[in-house]
């Protein structure tokens, strides 16, 4: 470990736990203005093993919240920006970059019964409920972003478990696919959500978005991930790794 680049973490949490967190493997479903961020918070962190999946480009309306949107990276596959960005931060983490879509059909492919934590930071509510369901069927931790647009106040910001998220819409349109679907994730788990609900001030098919919130959700979830590694590593942990 470069222990120029963690020495302030290093004597917040030591060496040991430093150690323990290089070594977990998280993958990350959706790099944008919610990943991107979390994956940032994780590097920093010390995470070294790092998966980054998403399969689209930058475009300039990712620019206003997205880690590696510049104008210079519009048009370039979000998780090679991302990964290039990462890289820069720490030359010996191992980023895999993954220009791919989750989805029912090419979940097996991710091979997640390998990794220590996943995280969702995905839009679409079909892929979100299956990667939830597939995600908790596993012994890895999990941990899940709610809807981060229309907000404004990062102070509303909260986590707590899915079936206790309140306000969020994109939580009820899950719970209620569940119910349809007589299928629920096997185990509880914890999400980051806001209670807040603006409008658009423009008419547009797009919800807006901006930077200290999305940011703000990503950062929660990177947190999280620390605390989580940092609980199971005390000897009063059940099920500690």
């Amino acid at each position: 470990m470069n222990d120029s680049i963690f020495q302030r973490a290093e004597l917040l949490l030591g060496t040991q736990m430093m150690e323990r967190i290089a070594r977990q493997r998280v993958i990350i479903f959706g790099v944008g203005g919610v990943g991107s961020w979390c994956a940032e918070g994780l590097v920093r962190s010390g995470i070294r093993q790092l998966t980054i999946v998403d399969n689209d480009c930058v475009c300039l309306s990712n620019v206003n919240r997205q880690l590696m949107a510049t104008t210079k990276t519009v048009g370039r596959p979000k998780v090679e920006a991302l990964r290039e960005h990462l890289l820069e931060i720490n030359p010996e983490a191992q980023i895999t970059p993954l220009q791919m879509t989750y989805s029912a059909d090419s979940a097996a492919g991710f091979q997640l019964e390998t990794y220590d934590y996943i995280i969702d930071a995905i839009d679409s509510l079909e892929h979100k409920c299956n990667l939830i369901l597939h995600a908790t069927s596993l012994d890895a931790r999990f941990f899940s972003s709610m809807g981060a647009a229309l907000k404004l106040n990062p102070l509303s910001i909260q986590v707590a478990e899915f079936w206790k998220v309140k306000g969020c819409p994109l939580a009820r349109a899950l719970r209620k696919r569940f119910k349809r679907m007589q299928k629920f994730p096997r185990r509880k788990f914890q999400c980051v959500f806001s209670e807040e609900h603006l409008q658009n001030q423009q008419p547009d098919e797009a919800n807006g978005t901006v930077l200290h919130v999305t940011g703000t959700f990503g950062f929660v979830l990177s947190g999280l991930v620390i605390q989580d590694i940092l609980h199971r590593a005390q000897p009063s942990a059940a099920g500690g790794r």
